[in-house]
């Protein structure tokens, strides 16, 4: 092949079409003729492609050997682990990364026969995050295992929140709302426990001490005692429900609670908490949030079946 012939026939330099018989020729996509060396002929795309991938597709499959050689090591360890906290009362373990903690939640929900208590503050939840747990709660509940999960009032008031528990309920399901919650928590068959880990990491702590458990049961079982049944604002009334939730803001205010600690007690983003405490304030008439508790207090409004703002 003549470079410059060729250069001036795809309008190329002689440089690059140089550097590209270069490049082909390392690919195995040109060769030398076995009666002209000089002269090079094209080889079958496919034929160079099954050499690559041969040696590519033998490496996977030995990756994949070493993959199945770990799985099963570590599987004998596991039995070892359960063996030893049969033999010995360990009822905590931290476990601090949120990928670690998701493998564990779907380990014990594979488990668990019986009965799921959970809490989830907040009054938003993500879509994606929502359609993942219908997916392992439609699995649990078709075992027959019975869930009553809490949510804040304000998850009323968001949309995916309101289509996952319709189609939650649907399968047998239960929810409720509360003003305040106590926290998230998640327990497993009144036997294992999760709990977030302290400050802002997204681990979390395992329980299986059995005192401990049985008091976050009741913890739960009071809470949901005192809780409505979820609904949407809509049903309920819109005007209803947000008093009913200003009603609460009061009465955090009143005790002298701070703008973030009121947000996360009712599943409100700070922003929102601040809007409805400025509100409150501007229909109490109050200067101070001190004011604006002892003016609520003589309004009536801290009583439970106080009047509405």
């Amino acid at each position: 092949m003549d470079p410059s012939r060729a250069a001036e026939e795809l309008d190329l330099t002689r440089e690059e079409v140089e550097s590209a018989l270069v490049s082909l020729t390392e690919l195995g996509l040109l060769k030398a003729d076995l009666h002209d060396p000089a002269r090079l002929r094209p080889v079958d795309p496919d034929l160079v492609a099954s050499v690559v991938t041969n040696s590519m597709e033998a490496a996977i499959r030995t990756q994949q050997d070493e993959l199945h050689r770990i799985r099963d090591q570590f599987g004998q360890l596991r039995g070892h682990y359960m063996d030893s906290l049969s033999r010995v009362a360990v009822g905590f373990e931290v476990i601090p990364r949120l990928e670690e903690v998701r493998a564990a939640l779907n380990h014990v929900s594979a488990q668990c026969t019986t009965e799921i208590l959970t809490t989830q503050p907040g009054g938003n939840r993500v879509p994606e995050v929502l359609e993942e747990a219908l997916a392992r709660d439609t699995e649990m509940l078709s075992r027959g295992v019975r869930m009553r999960t809490l949510y804040h009032h304000t998850a009323r008031f968001n949309g995916p929140s309101q289509a996952y528990v319709a189609r939650a309920s649907a399968l047998g399901a239960e929810y409720r709302t509360a003003h305040e919650l106590f926290g998230r928590l998640i327990v497993f068959d009144r036997q294992v426990a999760f709990i977030p880990e302290g400050g802002d990491a997204w681990g979390a702590v395992v329980i299986r001490e059995p005192s401990v458990v049985h008091y976050l049961c009741e913890v739960f079982e009071r809470a949901w005692s005192q809780a409505e049944p979820f609904s949407d604002a809509a049903a309920d009334g819109f005007e209803l429900v947000a008093k009913d939730i200003d009603r609460t803001i009061v009465r955090l205010l009143a005790v002298g609670l701070k703008d973030e600690t009121i947000a996360r007690r009712i599943g409100m983003s700070l922003r929102t908490a601040r809007k409805h405490i400025a509100d409150i304030m501007e229909t109490l008439g109050a200067e101070s949030r001190f004011q604006a508790g002892a003016l609520a207090a003589r309004q009536g409004l801290l009583d439970s079946e106080g009047p509405a703002l």
